[in-house]
């Protein structure tokens, strides 16, 4: 697990990916990342876990043509 926590901001997942706060909400919005919306957006810690195994060794920068890096 990620963290020991249950949910995580979306500025606690970007700190984590090394990404923005914009690059989070794409993941979400693309579907990509799992997310509860409780007045803000709250990740799951178990979803970033998810996330990392699934597309690990994937080419992210469009999420509407996610390639495997080669």
């Amino acid at each position: 697990m990620t963290t020991s926590r249950l949910v995580l901001s979306v500025c606690e997942v970007a700190k984590i990916l090394g990404v923005n706060k914009g690059s989070v909400y794409a993941l979400i919005h693309s579907g990509a990342l799992s997310a509860i919306k409780f007045g803000t957006y709250k990740v799951p810690s178990f979803e970033v876990d998810n996330f990392l195994h699934k597309y690990s060794g994937c080419d992210l920068t469009d999420l509407n043509n996610i390639k495997t890096l080669n």
